[in-house]
């Protein structure tokens, strides 16, 4: 395989208990957990809750049980929003947001379900909480920004932010794609009272996985009601978590898989952070040196993720990235489903090349990407 910097998208290659787990998960004990007392339902079962209790350490939640499992980050995204919302409602949001944030916010404003404002980051590239608290209105109920920007890299003041939506009493929305497994996260810090998240990205899971962190007292309008295994004896949804949000039978596998990518994860968390801060690092020093390249990525080490953005001269970010890849090297070009963030970088036409580490990257591996975009140059 080519040499992989695509971790933004997905993460590759995961760690050989990740793949053993989600094998075991379908040889050993491929029941239905949480629905039936034999053996290997209730192993299903205890591996379930392993999963979510090792989520609920990594994101420093006090209650595993606050931790509900989801598709995917998309799918979290929309239980948080769309569960929060009522007619009329106002939602501040920023321009920096991907589509999984943007699409649903932009529906339901077409529907003029609700008002919406999209904050302009600052020519930083980092949104201003002041401007958060600015836009505040009598009829806001929703907060969402994204903790790290999938397009930039550039990590939001979410803390900050959260110190506003807190004082003013407005529910906090997170969006922790390009964060959670990446760099410490801590909920109560960060004053969030939802933070959502996929599996498959820095937390080294497979793809189908990702959860949402609900925090205690807060209660969301279901997306889909059905089977929970619990309280069957009700045509209602249970309102107990995680339940209420966890209708029809779990993606074992997947979930089994996520836990061991958490454990491997939690395990070694400053070292995945210090080397993927140091393989970017040398990744934007290599490209700046560079002549006719153009970098979007913040400079300052600990203001970004594992993400450095660029374009080539004047070659479109699709084809320098297919170009990228007859030479061995799995990038992704194109507008990365943010066009917001593109339209503040000047890049909506032609897009960026995107370039993202993960924690099996090596300096020789940068190195030699680095001479390939200099030799397309």
């Amino acid at each position: 395989m080519s040499i992989y910097l695509d971790n933004a998208a997905t993460s590759h290659p995961k760690p050989e208990g990740v793949v053993r787990a989600v094998t075991e998960a379908l040889t050993e004990y491929n029941a239905n957990p949480g629905r039936s007392g034999h053996p290997a339902a209730l192993r299903a079962a205890r591996e379930v809750l392993r999963t979510r209790e090792g989520l609920a350490r990594l994101l420093g939640a006090r209650d595993a049980l606050s931790v509900a499992f989801a598709f995917n980050c998309t799918d979290a995204l929309n239980l948080a929003i769309k569960g929060s919302l009522c007619l009329g409602d106002h939602v501040i949001a920023t321009r920096l947001e991907h589509n999984s944030v943007l699409r649903v916010l932009a529906e339901l404003a077409s529907r003029d379900r609700i008002a919406l404002t999209l904050l302009d980051p600052r020519p930083d590239g980092f949104v201003d909480p002041e401007d958060v608290r600015s836009a505040i209105t009598r009829r806001t109920s929703l907060i969402v920004c994204t903790h790290a920007s999938n397009v930039t890299g550039a990590i939001q003041p979410v803390a900050a932010i959260g110190q506003v939506a807190r004082q003013e009493g407005i529910r906090y929305l997170i969006d922790g794609a390009q964060a959670l497994g990446g760099m410490p996260v801590d909920v109560e810090a960060l004053h969030c009272d939802l933070y959502a998240f996929p599996g498959h990205k820095s937390l080294l899971g497979p793809q189908g996985t990702g959860g949402l962190f609900l925090r205690p007292g807060v209660v969301l309008c279901t997306l889909r009601e059905g089977g929970t295994g619990s309280a069957s004896d009700s045509m209602r949804q249970p309102p107990e978590l995680p339940e209420r949000y966890e209708s029809g039978t779990l993606n074992l596998p997947g979930i089994a898989g996520l836990g061991a990518g958490v454990a491997h994860v939690s395990e070694r968390l400053s070292q995945i952070m210090m080397h993927e801060r140091e393989l970017t690092s040398a990744l934007l020093e290599g490209l700046s040196a560079i002549p006719g390249i153009m970098l979007y990525s913040p400079r300052e080490e600990a203001a970004r993720a594992g993400i450095v953005t660029f374009n080539v001269g004047d070659l479109p970010s699709s084809r320098a990235a297919d170009l990228l890849a007859e030479r061995g090297f799995a990038v992704r070009g194109g507008l990365h489903c943010a066009p917001g963030a593109h339209r503040f970088l000047g890049t909506l036409r032609r897009g960026a090349v995107r370039a993202s580490v993960g924690h099996a990257n090596t300096f020789e591996e940068i190195d030699r990407f680095v001479e390939a975009v200099r030799d397309l140059v």
